[in-house]
């Protein structure tokens, strides 16, 4: 994982056991990749290095994907927030090839904050608030996550 100019990547080779019979990257394994992304997020814009102690759920994904990937090759995984709610807030992600730059998809996933004690949403703390629009203040408005 990298950060560069305030925004975060990650690279992921693709497996042999990522591709399905046509020999690409199936789609579901798509969702794999996002949540890597969203793992090193939390990591580098809060500090959490255990993950079973990010208090969300994810609600809703959506991709679209633009060209297929293959074995061997490598994705860059680029993500960063998106609108933040009450209790929920976007991610939105590019994955490109990393040697040509080329887009093979984009994405957009709902997180719901959750208290799990209670088995419902509850508000975006403050601290996390002020914490990823700090770093996504960084951001160039032209630029792409």
């Amino acid at each position: 994982m990298t950060r560069l100019d305030g925004r975060i990547w990650i690279d992921v080779e693709v497996r042999f056991r990522d591709c399905d019979p046509m020999g690409h990257v199936n789609n579901a394994v798509y969702l794999t990749y996002l949540e890597e992304a969203r793992k090193r997020y939390w990591r580098e814009v809060l500090g959490i290095a255990d993950y079973r102690q990010v208090d969300f759920i994810l609600a809703r994904a959506e991709i679209d994907f633009r060209a297929p990937a293959f074995p061997g090759q490598v994705l860059r995984v680029w993500i960063r927030a998106g609108e933040l709610r009450r209790s929920s807030f976007d991610f939105h992600y590019e994955i490109r090839d990393a040697a040509t730059d080329a887009l093979v998809a984009e994405a957009r996933t709902v997180q719901v904050m959750y208290d799990y004690a209670r088995q419902r949403p509850k508000p975006i703390p403050d601290a996390v608030r002020d914490r990823i629009r700090a770093f996504e203040a960084g951001l160039s408005p032209a630029g792409r996550p």
